[in-house]
Formats: C-alpha cells, sequence, structure tokens
C-alpha cells in the first residue's frame, strides 16, 4: 500500500516510525514532514489546508490511505474530502471532530449523556461569565470554546486571574476560538491520558499515558504543548481504566452514533481521576503529542491493520499486542519556549544519542539546512526510551540527552517523577 501521513511533529515521526516497519506499506510520504521524518518516509511540500492539492498528491502518487495527525486538518473536515474523493483516511469526520474543535459542544454531550464531568456553563459574553465564576468562586477553571493550539485553558487559582482569562478570550487573544467561553469547576485529583481506538461503534483501548504541561520541573511555570511523558500512567488500574472506558468512552460513541456523526479514529479522553473515580476533562480527536511517541514505543503489533480497521469499522474483533515494559519521553525544545525562541540553532550528537540501548529519538521541530540538522520549532526533539520501569525508561531518556549537543536547547530534568516515586513507595 502506499501511505500518505500528514503532519509535521513528533507525533508524525513516532507514527511514521511505526508505519514504515509494517510489511503492507510500499511507499510512505509526508506532508510537510521533518528532518527526522524524512529518515522514515519521502517528504512532500503541501499546504493542509489546501484540501484539493492533497487529493491532487493522492491522485498522483496512487495513495490507497491517508493517516491525518494533527487536529486542525480533521477540525477542517479534510478526512470528509478525502474519502469524498475516493480516497480512504484515518480520522473523524469533520462532524466529529466536534469533540476537540468545541470544547462546549463536548460538554453538552457529557451533560446530555450522563458522562462525569465537571460542573460548567457557556457564555457568550465577558459580564454573564464572571458573574458565573464569581458566584462559583476559586479555584475555577476557563476554557475557549474553539481549537487554540493548548492555549486555551486557563486553570484560574485566583477569581482576578479568572476574570483576566475570560477578559482576554472575548477580547480576541486567542483569536475567534475565545469568541465563547466554557467555565467550570475546579476538579481535584490527578491528571491521566487514554486513548481508544474507535471505528464508529467499537472501542479499542489503546493505553494510558501521562505528560508534563508545565515548562520548569516540579511543573512549575506556564502550559506548554507538552515537555515529556510516560506509558502507561501508573494510577490508571484495570478498574479505573475499565470505569472510564465504559463511564466515559463507550457512551461518547453511542451518543455520537444516535446524531449522525459517528465516530472514527482516535479518541483521547484527557481524564481527572478524582476520589468518585474518572471524570472528563476535555476529548482530543488524534492520538497526543508527545503521548503517541511513548505508546507507539509501547506498541508491538503492526499499527496499519488497526488503522485500516478503525475505518473500516472492523474493530470489534481486533486486539494489539503491547509491552509490559514503561515508555518515556523527554521533549527538548528552544531557549524561550514557550515565548519567544530564535530558530536555526544547530543540534550535534543525535545519532550517538539513539545508538544507547531502548531509546528513540523523535523529531518535532527541525530542518536540514548546509546538511547539519537545526531546530525549526519551539518543542524540538522528542527523545525516547523503554526500560523495564519508568525510573529505568527515565535513566536511559536523560542519557541519550545527555549526549545531544544543543546549547540553544533545554529540557525539564524530572520527567516521570510522580511515577518513580510510586515505584519506590511499592518496592519499599
Amino acid at each position: 500500500m502506499n501511505i500518505l501521513l500528514l503532519g509535521s511533529g513528533g507525533r508524525e515521526h513516532a507514527l511514521a516510525w511505526k508505519l514504515g516497519g509494517s510489511p503492507l506499506v510500499d511507499r510512505l510520504y509526508c506532508a510537510p514532514g521533518n528532518a527526522g521524518i524524512a529518515r522514515d518516509a519521502e517528504l512532500a511540500s503541501l499546504d493542509l489546508a489546501d484540501h484539493g492539492a492533497v487529493i491532487a498528491f493522492c491522485k498522483e502518487r496512487a495513495i490507497d490511505f491517508v493517516v491525518v495527525g494533527p487536529e486542525g486538518p480533521l477540525a477542517a473536515g479534510i478526512v470528509d474530502d478525502l474519502e469524498a474523493a475516493g480516497v480512504g483516511a484515518f480520522g473523524p469526520s469533520k462532524l466529529a471532530a466536534r469533540l476537540e474543535g468545541s470544547k462546549g459542544f463536548a460538554k453538552d454531550l457529557c451533560r446530555a449523556n450522563a458522562i462525569p464531568t465537571a460542573s460548567y456553563e457557556r457564555f457568550a459574553s465577558a459580564d454573564a461569565a464572571k458573574a458565573y465564576a464569581r458566584a462559583r468562586g476559586a479555584p475555577i477553571v476557563v476554557k475557549a470554546d474553539g481549537l487554540a493550539a493548548g492555549k486555551g485553558v486557563v486553570v484560574a487559582m485566583t477569581l482576578a486571574e479568572a476574570e483576566g482569562a475570560i477578559d482576554m478570550m472575548f477580547a480576541g487573544g486567542l483569536g475567534e476560538a475565545g469568541s465563547e467561553v466554557i467555565v467550570e469547576d475546579y476538579l481535584r485529583g490527578e491528571e491521566a491520558s487514554l486513548f481508544a481506538l474507535c471505528d464508529g461503534e467499537s472501542a479499542l483501548f489503546l493505553g494510558t499515558a501521562q505528560d508534563h504541561k508545565r515548562v520548569f520541573d516540579g511543573d512549575e511555570g506556564p502550559n506548554t504543548g507538552g515537555m515529556g511523558a510516560y506509558s502507561p500512567a501508573p494510577m490508571m488500574s484495570a478498574e479505573t481504566t475499565r470505569r472510564a472506558m465504559e463511564e466515559i468512552v463507550r457512551p461518547t460513541l453511542r451518543a455520537m452514533q444516535a446524531m449522525g456523526a459517528p465516530f472514527k479514529g482516535v479518541l483521547y479522553a484527557g481524564l481527572m481521576i478524582t476520589e468518585e473515580g474518572p471524570k472528563l476533562i476535555e476529548y482530543n480527536v488524534r492520538f497526543g503529542d508527545p503521548e503517541c511517541q511513548v505508546l507507539m514505543l509501547r506498541l508491538k503489533s503492526d499499527i496499519l491493520p488497526a488503522l485500516l480497521a478503525a475505518r473500516d469499522g472492523m474493530l470489534k474483533t481486533f486486539d494489539l499486542r503491547w509491552s509490559e515494559q514503561a515508555a518515556l519521553t523527554v521533549v527538548m525544545a528552544a531557549k524561550g519556549y514557550p515565548g519567544s525562541y530564535a530558530k536555526g540553532s544547530v543540534i550535534e550528537g543525535l545519532d550517538e544519542a539513539a545508538s544507547l540501548e531502548g531509546v528513540e529519538i523523535f523529531h518535532a521541530g527541525t530542518r536540514v539546512e548546509g546538511g547539519r540538522i537545526v531546530a525549526n520549532g519551539g518543542r524540538v526533539l522528542n527523545v525516547c526510551a523503554l526500560g523495564e520501569s519508568v525510573a529505568q525508561a527515565q535513566a536511559r531518556a536523560y542519557a541519550a540527552v545527555d549526549r545531544i549537543r544543543w546549547p540553544d536547547g533545554f529540557c525539564r530534568r524530572d520527567i516521570g517523577f510522580r511515577a518513580i516515586e510510586r515505584e519506590r513507595q511499592g518496592a519499599g
């Protein structure tokens, strides 16, 4: 089969690496890709917003199947357009992608179907939103309704912070994403991510992960797109996972099917594990980044048949094999991220780092310039490792980080610290 993968980040490099190992793949293309993906796929210079150009490329190169990585093209309906043109594609339709594209839509679906989530209300004006926040009290969570590249959620510990976030969103600080705002109760507990492959009717559990959103050690500083992750999430017991699938994921699939928008693709449930059990924070409609990287490391099966089965409605009898090992990834970012940062600094030592046992390096924001790898984004590299424990995976990942020569980059040095503390307590 000829496969086209859409996207350019670490998630897409992990998918390209996994797809590239499939015996079913004859040629693998990626658009637009990055310097690391170029080792696993042929790069194509396509504008993902130009659906006509993507379809034309598929026709020219006899593409059998398209795998869509990021949420933007999904929310814009690229799967609908590809399927209408006779090209099979993995990912949800435009209507189904509203689960991520509109936080208000997802919250309303939860309310209508008794899916556990935080109490909330939706607002189209700042005054009404601020009055509700004052009535509920802090801490409280303010969310932009639309896609905001990971910047649309403010966990406000004070009312002043909440009102500032509301004003910022309605003033256009997040563009159209903030034209409507959700204010919801603050949930106490520990966050985890659960992934399920869906074919419209059936959901196949893919695994769990935890990521680190804050930029600095100890979960300090501003939120980012993710500074590291590990899988599986140790606090997601078999019973908690079962409840999340039965109380959150499967009712969502039934609700989407009932409204004529069956969900096919990856459903990524961001969860808060509370004293009452798992509650939904938000849905994403694609693999997480950097969670995809640790899931792909642990997946022993060929991923392509699973993606095809999701598209074709054939997951009911499907199964996947997973490594019992833990996987951990450390994000190396450009200095200044998530604020302003420079591009073009040279990165060396990657091959040496990748030669260590259990290590894989996935590129996120890189390009080739004059035969050298240079930084081309905020999050630039994902240094990943497998281990018999999270502690061993962490040790291997940081041993690789220390072999990479990139003075203009930085990373957190404590990825996985909660899981490692759990391991130590368990051993004690």
